[in-house]
């Protein structure tokens, strides 16, 4: 028998194996409406009008979606068309897509309320206003926020579902005490940590539960230190071969305390999320970010050497006043001090973001549709934007995968930021696009690469790539080690040539 809803707490996650923490926070906190109110979960890989299917099944009489920079788009697809077909449906936006009136995404037109920031408290008032017949006229609302020891946490509204196949989002405390003009966080007056107690009590219930991959969304989790050793001395004494635990980790704040606390943890059990992001001075300056260089260069070079942990680092490029050169710098200092993985972020433009005060002074030109990457700056032609996107495609392929950890050092010695783009600029041309290329064509177009483009030694390559040709456990026999002359590479037009020969 089809059950049905008044209330639908909904959103479109990136990917399945995602879980909207913030739909069950609301939820959690909804009281006397919880009874009233379902939470459905979509992917933005599903079609809209599926999705508006199982929406309407529930015959709801309200609809709260959560909008965020990767599913406006798609929200906005769902939104219209569940407008087309029940208008008379109360759809309530929130998140910080549609967080910053008047700069809003367009769908915030087809919505009947929009709130902005907090909703645990504002959703709920809103739900109960509109239940009892008595409708606010006012269509955006400013959400409220509620000290966090006394909102309801969401951890029991993870079902065994997400439990077993989805990762799950903790958080021990909301806020961020530093202002970097790039990041939405800037915004926050403050950092709030929930109460320790009633947190490791939850905790606890999901590890009990089969929960051993923590993900915490804090965005500073060692700017306390002593709240940083409290929960990792939690967590170590219910170790087990399985569990692992992910943090957002500031660089340059790694006392001798924590330190002694990080080698006690097994290896692979750890993973830090380390934003580097640039190490000029004079661009840190400009976007009010706060970071000591030595300070990180030391303390990475402390975790690699001393800890078992999984250092992912992060740059973003595009940033006012960087070119590609200054860029090449910071990644060569950040690849010398040899983190696990280097996630090379385009630079977007976020509604609200103190950054976008630059954005005429520095001809900071976005692209206009989600998820709003950067085109050109004053000092970064949409030639070398487009370059640095498949220089990041290539790097997550060839450096970040692992794949390669043989072969790539033999051209990432001095200058491996140009070395690298080279190689980019070339298997770009070479492979004819930056995407679906099948792992053995791509240790075949290496190998071309490396003896043709950068005269390398064939013996030498071969002898690499065979390591990690081995460890990649690929069926076949790669073109470079037949017999034989080696198949003609995929033909490029000649805009692709001209491009190439011009860069």
């Amino acid at each position: 028998m089809q059950t049905t809803s008044p209330i639908i707490l909904s959103t479109l996650n990136a990917r399945y194996m995602h879980t909207a923490f913030g739909l069950r926070y609301i939820y959690a906190n909804l009281a006397a409406l919880q009874d009233q109110t379902k939470l459905l979960e979509f992917t933005i890989q599903e079609l809209p009008i599926n999705i508006v299917e199982q929406i309407l099944a529930q015959q709801p009489k309200i609809i709260g979606l959560s909008v965020y920079i990767w599913n406006v788009s798609e929200v906005h697809k769902v939104v219209a068309m569940l407008k087309q077909i029940s208008p008379e449906l109360i759809v309530i936006l929130g998140g910080p897509e549609v967080s910053h009136y008047p700069d809003v995404p367009e769908v915030a037109a087809l919505a009947d309320y929009v709130i902005s920031g907090p909703g645990e408290a504002s959703f709920r008032e809103l739900c109960q206003q509109i239940v009892n017949g008595d409708r606010p006229e006012q269509k955006f609302i400013e959400g409220k926020t509620t000290a966090l020891n006394e909102l309801l946490l969401p951890y029991d509204y993870y079902d065994d579902d997400d439990i077993r196949n989805r990762l799950i989002y903790v958080e021990a405390s909301r806020g961020c005490p530093f202002k970097c003009e790039f990041c939405l966080s800037a915004l926050d007056k403050t950092v709030s940590p929930f109460p320790l107690d009633a947190f490791f009590a939850e905790m606890d219930k999901l590890l009990q539960r089969g929960v051993r991959n923590f993900k915490f969304i804090d965005r500073t989790f060692n700017l306390k230190i002593s709240t940083s050793i409290a929960i990792l001395e939690f967590f170590l004494e219910r170790m087990t071969d399985d569990l692992y635990l992910h943090f957002e980790v500031v660089p340059d704040n790694l006392p001798d305390k924590l330190k002694a606390m990080l080698q006690r943890f097994p290896a692979n059990s750890l993973q830090f999320e380390i934003g580097v992001q640039t190490f000029d001075p004079e661009i840190q300056d400009l976007i009010s970010r706060k970071q000591n260089n030595e300070k990180t260069k030391d303390n990475l070079t402390w975790l690699r050497e001393n800890t078992g942990a999984h250092l992912h680092t992060d740059l973003i490029f595009g940033l006012p006043t960087d070119t590609l050169e200054n860029f090449g710098h910071s990644f060569d200092q950040l690849l010398a001090l040899n983190p696990h993985e280097i996630q090379m972020g385009i630079l977007k433009r976020l509604r609200g973001a103190p950054l976008n005060r630059h954005n005429d002074p520095y001809q900071l030109r976005f692209n206009p549709e989600p998820p709003y990457n950067i085109l050109t700056t004053l000092d970064i032609t949409f030639s070398e934007m487009q370059r640095v996107n498949r220089f990041a495609r290539f790097w997550d392929m060839l450096g970040n995968s692992g794949r390669f950890s043989h072969s790539l050092p033999l051209i990432l010695t001095d200058q491996p930021f140009i070395h690298f783009m080279r190689l980019s600029d070339s298997l770009y041309l070479r492979a004819g696009g930056s995407w679906k290329i099948a792992l053995k064509r791509l240790f075949e177009l290496v190998y071309v690469i490396l003896t043709e483009d950068f005269k390398l030694s064939s013996d030498v390559v071969k002898q690499q790539l065979a390591i990690d040709y081995a460890r990649a456990k690929i069926k076949g026999i790669p073109d470079y080690e037949r017999d034989k002359p080696l198949e003609k590479t995929v033909r490029v037009g000649v805009a692709n040539k001209r491009q190439l020969a011009h860069q």
